[in-house]
């Protein structure tokens, strides 16, 4: 199985497990790191509309919480034509990302397209100015 393949399945499980009440739209997110460990996550929503955490937020905090801190790929997956990460998980997705990160957009049906985060969030934030836009 492939790595993508494997993001895949990681994804689709964290979604079922997604608890999404208010918007009835459930994500699921998988990372890759440089050391080819694999984080899950899923978007949690709450009453208070502003605490609740995005799939990919979710991942990230998986992976930090196990010691990786380089993001080599992050699939995000819902029952949409097309998902990307909102402006403030590639804020995130960029504070651990390497030169060539990929966020690779799935649906219910597969993979959908693949990116480089450069191209989605060229002017991140960080101690490295602009590290991602290559």
């Amino acid at each position: 199985m492939s790595a993508e393949e494997q993001l895949l399945k990681f994804a689709r499980q964290a979604r079922e497990n997604a608890y999404a009440p208010y918007s009835c739209f459930a994500v699921g997110a998988a990372i890759l790191t440089a050391n080819n460990k694999i984080f899950s996550g899923c978007n949690v929503e709450n009453a208070s509309f502003p605490c609740g955490t995005c799939a990919e937020a979710g991942a990230i905090s998986a992976m930090i919480a196990a010691g990786e801190r380089e993001i080599a790929a992050i699939l995000v997956l819902a029952d949409t034509e097309n998902i990307l990460p909102c402006g403030n998980c590639l804020q995130k997705i960029a504070e651990f990302a390497m030169p060539n990160t990929t966020v690779i957009s799935a649906n219910l049906s597969g993979i959908v397209r693949r990116y480089r985060l450069g191209e989605l969030l060229p002017q991140n934030f960080s101690l490295e100015p602009n590290k991602n836009d290559k």
